[in-house]
């Protein structure tokens, strides 16, 4: 589940050295610039991403990296608690700029919806407009707003805002 929503983890050993990750994990350092082929590259990449944020990744905690974009200076979250017995430490890397969408066929199956509107709930999804879609689609904004209407009913959604959250939560399925 956490390479389809886009979410990379590194399993640290005791001396912080990568022993596992995910292919997530692999691209996310990739977008920074970093190689990230083998356990010692993403080690590598690791220590340089957070080497102006003063963190420490504890044995046997769990930490979250969000980057927030290309350049800036990534936050760290570190859990206090042990969540693993033998000293491993678990860091989730979570690129802000890395956007899953949820699988067109899984939305028409799920809600009936047509083609049209499946590609409608993907472009608001991905925070465009109804006003820019119907621009770039040329389309009027009544056939924009119908469709629209369309998926709050399909969707038992009632906001954009609504049916957006609702996209992102869908995203995670198959």
């Amino acid at each position: 589940m956490l390479e389809r929503i886009g979410c990379g983890y590194l399993v640290l050993d005791r001396d912080r050295k990568v022993i596992e990750w995910n292919t997530a994990a692999q691209e996310t350092l990739e977008r920074q610039g970093e190689a990230a082929d083998t356990a010692v590259e993403l080690s590598a990449g690791l220590r340089r991403l957070v080497a102006n944020v003063p963190v420490h990744f504890q044995p046997g905690s769990l930490s979250w990296v969000v980057i927030r974009s290309r350049g800036d200076r990534p936050v760290i979250l570190n859990e206090a608690c042990v969540v693993t017995p033998d000293g491993t430490s678990i860091v989730a890397l979570l690129d802000r700029e890395n956007t899953s969408a949820a699988n067109p066929q899984t939305l028409q199956r799920m809600f009936g919806l047509t083609s049209a509107e499946t590609q409608l709930a993907l472009r608001l999804a991905q925070g465009d407009a109804p006003l820019e879609i119907a621009r770039s689609w040329h389309l009027s904004r009544t056939t924009i707003r119908s469709q629209l209407a369309s998926l709050f009913a399909k969707t038992e959604t009632r906001r954009q805002a609504e049916l957006v959250a609702l996209l992102g939560r869908i995203s995670v399925l198959p």
